[in-house]
């Protein structure tokens, strides 16, 4: 096949590219949730989010999906599972905390997921783990920490934290979840399997947006709350996901999952330069410490 003939560089290249304007994309969504509070309710951001990504994997994916669905059908509980609580549960908490803490602090916390998976991992599956990634995972939690108290020993000895920032640390907990399931995922393309997950998201949002809606809390979509939905449908949710893929077709899943600590430096940046949030001291320490944690996490992890 045409992969096979591309030459090593210009696979890497490629990859490169992919996955750092995914990874700008995933950062932009932090910015698209805090530019959606007044324009559309959360709840109802997330439903009709998974309602325009559905339009296009049905566009894009039926023939994958006509093709892996008898061995989807055999875990389709499973994958629906994978999605109802990765994508919809995921989206529900990032977009609540949207209304109540900064992209800057949305990005660092999405940062912290991949110490939570090393440490569901050894909690779950009993995964080796070495000193020098628990040392890791205890600079990124002081990292978290000095996120949610703002730098401030007061608001930490009383336990004074942003809402925001609490729920954001559940969304992460959700999708490390999420990430420490996909090993039992069932051997079908990623495009048919993101499909089924993609449906059971649009299924669960259903009655988080009924529920906002009794709580008379539901807010239909603004001319402005319109183009964050298309927004956050076309890129965050499709693209970046095709690329991601893409990329971990050329260079592996191992390599491609580095790039994600870009995340929350996009996030960081993008918050300040579109939304002109304020970066305090305790943003810059709390970031260096949580990229610090997962970068010696990582380390050690590549070099068993």
């Amino acid at each position: 096949m045409a992969l096979t003939a591309e030459p090593s560089n210009g696979r890497d290249n490629t990859a490169r590219f992919l996955l750092i304007l995914t990874m700008a994309i995933w950062g932009s969504n932090a910015v698209a949730g805090r530019y959606a509070v007044g324009e559309i309710s959360p709840m109802a951001l997330v439903m009709f989010r998974w309602i325009g990504v559905m339009l296009l994997v049905l566009f894009f994916a039926r023939g994958k999906l006509r093709a892996d669905w008898p061995l989807l059908r055999r875990r389709l509980p499973f994958v629906m599972l994978l999605g109802g609580l990765g994508f919809a549960g995921f989206n529900a908490f990032f977009y609540a905390a949207a209304t109540a803490t900064q992209a800057i602090n949305i990005g660092i916390l999405q940062g912290s997921i991949p110490v939570i998976v090393l440490f569901g991992g050894y909690l779950m599956f009993k995964s080796n783990v070495s000193p020098t990634q628990i040392a890791g995972v205890a600079v990124t939690v002081v990292g978290v920490v000095v996120l949610a108290s703002q730098g401030s020993w007061n608001n930490l000895i009383s336990f004074s934290f942003n809402e925001g920032d609490l729920l954001m640390l559940c969304a992460c907990v959700l999708y490390a979840g999420y990430t420490l399931a996909l090993v039992r995922r069932p051997a079908v393309s990623g495009l048919a399997m993101f499909a089924v997950m993609a449906a059971a998201a649009l299924l669960v949002s259903v009655p988080l947006a009924l529920a906002e809606f009794l709580l008379g809390a539901f807010q239909w979509p603004t001319l402005k709350g319109w183009a964050i939905v298309g927004f956050v449908a076309i890129f965050p949710s499709f693209l970046a996901q095709l690329f991601f893929l893409r990329s971990v077709d050329l260079i592996g899943a191992g390599r491609s999952g580095v790039f994600v600590n870009l995340v929350p430096v996009f996030a960081a940046a993008l918050g300040v330069l579109v939304l002109q949030e304020s970066f305090e001291f305790f943003h810059g320490l709390s970031l260096a410490l949580v990229l610090g944690g997962v970068l010696l996490a990582e380390r050690s992890a590549r070099s068993q």
